[in-house]
């Protein structure tokens, strides 16, 4: 029995286990945004770092951030030449709320089916545990045929604000030939997908504030600005009748989408229905001109992630609120920045807020879009060892969610990612009832064993 063999049976046999490992650590609630989980990041953490020297990985540290720390591990026996591949990923998860939607709770897996319904399930702690499932694998029956070192951090579900100086101050720890990034996702289960483009982030806090207090609304109403009426006039001026994003200037930095591009983009299976029941909704909405798919993966986008403003609990209360305040998000595509979309943004206020109310915009942690080139080696051997297992062309997509590693990687390390995931669009991330489909999370685990012997090989 060959290498490879051997190591795809091992994770056969292994499979029992290797599921109750994955349910072990979606247990623990590694929310990263609330500061009531400290304990559980750490704990998490080292419930990562303790995997990692059982199943043969060296140097293993959990290194501390300005916030939650890293998980660090490699192995390093390889021949002198071979490639160093740089596993990245991201232990913490989403908050899980509103709970009251999860079917069961989101932090005691439940298999339902196929599938394995948790907070982090898919996103990302199975593509995490994939990772090192494939290379347990491979050190339990030889030697392993490339350098691997795998960087687990702790914020990107918040922006990964620590990433950058952590990235600085261990360059040479993190000196790698590739960085394989398995936060990506396929688009369908019989579709394996490489992801080549990226949208960036930028994310703000809108507030809007009024009178001094809540004021009673017989006797102020038609004479106080509301400002959570002033609120949702700024946020519905955001939008123009064709879909387009008001910001001064928003579009003069976007890349336009080349006619290939937008050919290749039209061959995916992907159409309008594809997009309409994974979402649920009775119609599509966007910007005029573009195909859904173009919308997702190469034009930018503006969203309310949250708003809230006054009396919100059951029965009725008659106020006008003090205050008001929405989540805002932007996808953004290749040439646009987010500082420069900030600058957009408060000159869009300037311009259009009233002068009956005062308002202040907060950034927060994002990043710029990011295009990865399709001519790297690992490129090649990651899309031979999907074919490999999925016996199907790969499709390659620009995705619309951000991975802002990817851009601090290519300008910190100097060094390119090639990008995967065995998650679905249906698994529901950053909602209630989070889910990964264990078939596809077990093809994707055996491609992970193809990929690392083809790039020692390459």
């Amino acid at each position: 029995m060959d290498f490879l063999t051997k190591a795809i049976s091992y994770l056969k046999v292994n499979e029992e286990r290797f599921l109750e490992e994955l349910k072990e650590i979606c247990t623990i609630p590694s929310v990263s945004t609330s500061p009531a989980h400290e304990t559980d990041m750490l704990k998490t953490a080292e419930t990562l770092a303790a995997h990692m020297r059982r199943i043969g990985l060296s140097n293993v540290q959990v290194i501390a951030t300005q916030r939650h720390p890293v998980v660090y591990g490699e192995s390093l026996a390889g021949k002198p030449g071979q490639p160093v591949v740089l596993v990245y990923g991201h232990y913490d998860v989403q908050p899980a709320e509103p709970l009251e939607l999860w079917r069961t709770p989101a932090f005691e897996p439940t298999l339902r089916g196929d599938e394995l319904v948790a907070r982090g399930a898919s996103d990302m702690k199975g593509q995490v545990m994939a990772s090192l499932n494939a290379v347990e694998a491979l050190l339990q029956n030889g030697p392993l045929p490339v350098n691997v070192k795998f960087m687990i951090e702790g914020e990107e579900e918040i922006g990964s604000p620590s990433l950058p100086k952590f990235l600085r101050d261990h360059k040479e720890l993190l000196a790698c030939d590739v960085v394989f990034n398995p936060d990506a996702g396929m688009i369908s289960p019989e579709c394996p997908t490489i992801v080549y483009g990226l949208r960036g982030l930028a994310y703000f806090e809108l507030r809007v504030s009024g009178p001094e207090h809540d004021l009673h609304s017989g006797v102020f109403g038609g004479v106080v600005h509301n400002p959570a009426q002033a609120l949702c006039e700024l946020v519905a001026g955001m939008h123009d009748a064709e879909g387009r994003i008001t910001l001064p200037g928003f579009y003069d930095s976007v890349a336009a989408l080349d006619s290939a591009e937008r050919e290749e983009m039209a061959s995916l299976p992907v159409d309008e229905a594809y997009y309409q029941k994974q979402a649920g909704v009775p119609a599509l909405w966007g910007e005029a001109g573009f195909s859904a798919v173009e919308r997702v993966g190469g034009r930018p986008s503006l969203d309310v992630n949250g708003i809230y403003s006054g009396f919100t609990g059951s029965g009725s209360k008659t106020v006008i609120p003090a205050a008001a305040m929405a989540k805002i998000s932007m996808r953004l595509v290749p040439n646009q920045r987010p500082d420069e979309v900030y600058e957009q943004f408060i000159a869009y206020l300037e311009k259009k807020a009233p002068p009956t109310i005062r308002w202040e915009l907060i950034p927060m942690p994002g990043g710029p879009a990011c295009m990865v080139s399709r001519d790297l080696p690992a490129v090649t051997a990651l899309e031979q060892a999907l074919k490999t297992v999925w016996q199907q062309p790969v499709c390659y997509k620009r995705e619309g969610g951000s991975v802002p590693v990817v851009t601090e990687m290519q300008e910190i390390l100097n060094v390119e990612s090639v990008l995967t995931g065995f998650g679905l669009p249906d698994d529901q991330i950053h909602g209630p009832n989070e889910r990964l489909h264990l078939p596809t999370w077990r093809r994707g685990t055996e491609a992970l064993v193809h990929f690392f012997i083809n790039m020692g090989q390459s």
